[in-house]
């Protein structure tokens, strides 16, 4: 990421201030390229470089990245390891330019599941950047998106059954207090490479509402210029949120 401090201005008529990404093709980048899986993963991991640095640039205030998820855990122990090392070098390389920038690093996930020599450093840059003011990064890490549900429902039925909350006033907002992301805006728009056209567990609750973009580029690929053209196609849609057009149109204080 370039330490140089670009003001949070965007070219683009609209950006999102929330943006979620879901990193796809890395595997099949490097196998239609004669290449091992490994290099794909080397290559998508300077593509979070390129990414991070462009939305800090565009004003984008959080990014989240779906790094590994609780599913990934499945793959082979080789591949798995693979990505924990390069997920431990990001860390190393970048602490300087996360806090040299602004940046403000979170986690969500079961980041307990992540090895020792990966989780050390990554929580002490979390909280050597948790007072910063800049762009959040947040990485999805051992994440899942009905695994956070299933945790959310725990804590309320706890809350419950100790007297504090009773059923009649649980809400939408007893719900996403719940999750990993709460005091968070959710994402207002939700980009995936490499041609898949599904959310894979990612942010299921904070993604009602998102608008989704997909590309057939493999994330190694994914540069600044992607980044722009999801932008654009995001600055070009109609967030009704089950308003009509008219509503939109009118000022908040006139919808009755």
């Amino acid at each position: 990421m370039s330490a140089i401090p670009y003001p949070k201005v965007s070219p683009l008529a609209q950006t999102p201030r929330h943006v979620a990404i879901i990193m796809d093709g890395n595997g099949r980048w490097a196998l239609e390229r004669g290449l091992p899986r490994v290099e794909g993963h080397r290559q998508g991991a300077k593509a979070v470089n390129r990414v991070v640095t462009a939305c800090r640039e565009m004003g984008v205030e959080v990014l989240t990245l779906y790094a590994f998820s609780e599913q990934n855990w499945g793959r082979p122990d080789q591949e798995v390891g693979l990505l924990m090392q390069l997920l431990h070098d990001y860390v190393r390389q970048e602490r300087m330019e996360i806090l040299g920038n602004g940046i403000r690093l979170t986690t969500i996930g079961d980041t307990s599941r992540l090895p020792v020599f990966v989780r050390i450093p990554l929580d002490a840059l979390v909280a050597e950047s948790a007072k910063n003011k800049g762009m959040r990064l947040v990485l999805a890490l051992s994440y899942g998106g009905r695994e956070e549900l299933v945790d959310a429902v725990k804590a309320i039925a706890r809350r419950v059954a100790s007297g504090e909350l009773i059923p009649e006033h649980v809400d939408q907002d007893t719900v996403a207090d719940a999750l990993h992301t709460s005091g968070w805006e959710d994402p207002e728009l939700v980009i995936r490479t490499s041609g898949e056209l599904r959310l894979s567990n990612f942010l299921l609750w904070q993604s009602a509402y998102a608008e989704l973009y997909f590309t057939d580029t493999y994330w190694p690929d994914f540069d600044r210029e992607s980044l722009e053209a999801a932008f654009v196609q995001f600055a070009k849609r109609k967030r009704r949120f089950g308003l009509t057009d008219q509503q939109v149109a009118e000022p908040l204080e006139q919808r009755h």
